[in-house]
């Protein structure tokens, strides 16, 4: 890759960041990683997954204890439910309650449904392609941060 295309690939990186504070404004209290954790849940339990605070950091790869922050200010709020394991009382399972629900529903099914057909001129591929290349240049550059002269 020549260095202005890694610097291309920096400004796109800025301007997403730019997207994703034109998405549509939250609810008083509530932060953009309530919804992500929310669709996070819900697509797994879609695959037969019952949901624990490590799948959720596996699947983002977030670090556990800020997961298991998020996960207790959402339940302190309302969004989410801790149900303890009936096999092993050390596992508790999340669920998201009728609230956390609505609150999906509004910033992830119907903001989504009514972005897709705007975004139809972008094939599937060129976007999993996108989500690769940011991926790969992120384990990168957090891989090798230290040893990179800033």
């Amino acid at each position: 890759m020549t260095i202005q295309n890694i610097k291309d690939l920096l400004d796109a990186c800025y301007q997403g960041k730019r997207v994703r504070e034109l998405l549509p404004p939250l609810p008083r209290g509530v932060r953009p990683s309530y919804v992500q954790y929310l669709d996070v849940i819900e697509t797994l339990e879609s695959h037969g997954v019952r949901v624990k605070v490590s799948d959720i950091s596996d699947t983002l790869h977030l670090p556990r204890p800020g997961v298991t922050r998020t996960v207790k200010e959402m339940e302190d709020k309302g969004y989410l439910r801790k149900i303890a394991s009936e096999e092993d009382g050390r596992v508790t399972y999340l669920a998201i309650t009728d609230s956390g629900k609505r609150l999906s529903q509004i910033h992830n099914a119907q903001f989504f449904a009514q972005l897709a057909p705007l975004l139809a001129d972008i094939s599937d591929e060129d976007a999993a392609c996108t989500v690769r290349t940011i991926q790969k240049l992120y384990d990168v550059m957090s891989e090798r941060s230290d040893s990179l002269e800033r």
